[in-house]
Protein backbone atom coordinates (compact mmCIF):
# COMPACT_ATOMS: atom_id res chain seq x y z
CA UNK A 1 0.00 0.00 0.00
CA UNK A 2 1.42 3.36 -1.04
CA UNK A 3 1.80 5.97 1.69
CA UNK A 4 0.43 9.45 1.12
CA UNK A 5 3.07 12.06 0.39
CA UNK A 6 3.79 14.45 3.24
CA UNK A 7 5.57 17.83 2.84
CA UNK A 8 9.35 17.65 2.69
CA UNK A 9 12.49 19.75 2.55
CA UNK A 10 15.56 18.74 0.59
CA UNK A 11 18.64 18.50 2.79
CA UNK A 12 22.27 17.46 2.36
CA UNK A 13 25.72 18.31 3.69
CA UNK A 14 28.01 20.89 2.14
CA UNK A 15 30.89 18.98 0.54
CA UNK A 16 33.65 21.35 1.62
CA UNK A 17 32.43 22.56 5.02
CA UNK A 18 30.31 19.62 6.14
CA UNK A 19 27.48 21.93 7.24
CA UNK A 20 23.87 20.82 6.99
CA UNK A 21 22.26 22.64 4.07
CA UNK A 22 18.78 22.91 2.58
CA UNK A 23 17.47 23.62 -0.93
CA UNK A 24 16.00 27.12 -0.97
CA UNK A 25 13.24 28.68 -3.09
CA UNK A 26 15.75 29.94 -5.68
CA UNK A 27 17.18 26.46 -6.28
CA UNK A 28 20.35 27.25 -4.32
CA UNK A 29 21.42 26.06 -0.88
CA UNK A 30 20.97 27.66 2.55
CA UNK A 31 22.12 26.73 6.04
CA UNK A 32 18.88 28.09 7.51
CA UNK A 33 16.06 25.51 7.75
CA UNK A 34 13.32 28.14 7.77
CA UNK A 35 14.60 29.44 4.41
CA UNK A 36 14.25 26.01 2.80
CA UNK A 37 11.70 25.28 0.11
CA UNK A 38 8.84 23.15 1.41
CA UNK A 39 7.84 20.63 -1.25
CA UNK A 40 4.17 19.71 -1.04
CA UNK A 41 4.13 17.64 -4.23
CA UNK A 42 5.89 14.32 -4.67
CA UNK A 43 6.94 14.87 -8.29
CA UNK A 44 8.59 18.24 -7.62
CA UNK A 45 10.32 16.85 -4.54
CA UNK A 46 11.70 13.87 -6.46
CA UNK A 47 12.84 16.11 -9.32
CA UNK A 48 14.67 18.38 -6.86
CA UNK A 49 16.29 15.35 -5.23
CA UNK A 50 17.44 14.01 -8.61
CA UNK A 51 18.95 17.41 -9.44
CA UNK A 52 20.74 17.55 -6.08
CA UNK A 53 22.15 14.05 -6.58
CA UNK A 54 23.89 15.36 -9.70
CA UNK A 55 25.64 18.10 -7.67
CA UNK A 56 28.40 15.85 -6.34
CA UNK A 57 30.92 18.71 -6.48
CA UNK A 58 28.78 20.72 -4.03
CA UNK A 59 26.73 18.43 -1.78
CA UNK A 60 26.94 15.04 -0.09
CA UNK A 61 24.06 12.72 0.73
CA UNK A 62 21.00 14.70 -0.35
CA UNK A 63 17.64 13.35 0.83
CA UNK A 64 14.07 14.44 1.44
CA UNK A 65 13.11 15.04 5.07
CA UNK A 66 9.59 15.40 6.48
CA UNK A 67 8.68 18.94 7.47
CA UNK A 68 5.67 21.17 8.05
CA UNK A 69 5.05 24.86 7.60
CA UNK A 70 5.52 26.80 10.81
CA UNK A 71 5.06 30.48 11.60
CA UNK A 72 8.55 31.40 10.33
CA UNK A 73 8.95 28.78 7.60
CA UNK A 74 9.47 25.02 7.35
CA UNK A 75 9.94 23.15 10.61
CA UNK A 76 11.26 19.59 11.04
CA UNK A 77 8.78 16.95 12.16
CA UNK A 78 11.33 14.40 13.36
CA UNK A 79 13.79 14.80 16.25
CA UNK A 80 16.73 13.80 14.03
CA UNK A 81 16.05 16.65 11.64
CA UNK A 82 15.46 19.09 14.51
CA UNK A 83 18.84 18.02 15.89
CA UNK A 84 20.51 18.61 12.50
CA UNK A 85 19.20 22.20 12.40
CA UNK A 86 21.24 23.02 15.51
CA UNK A 87 24.62 22.11 14.03
CA UNK A 88 27.47 19.97 15.38
CA UNK A 89 26.91 18.51 18.83
CA UNK A 90 30.43 17.87 20.09
CA UNK A 91 31.18 21.50 21.07
CA UNK A 92 29.95 24.98 20.28
CA UNK A 93 30.87 25.85 16.70
CA UNK A 94 28.96 26.48 13.53
CA UNK A 95 25.30 27.22 14.23
CA UNK A 96 25.71 26.52 17.95
CA UNK A 97 27.91 29.59 18.50
CA UNK A 98 24.78 31.73 18.25
CA UNK A 99 23.13 29.78 21.09
CA UNK A 100 26.01 29.86 23.58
Amino acid sequence: MKRNFTPKVLTANDLLLGDVIYRDLRGGWTRDHVSAELFDGEQRAKAALAAAQSEAATVVGPYLADARMGPSGPEPTHFREAFRTRGPSNYAHGKQVEHV
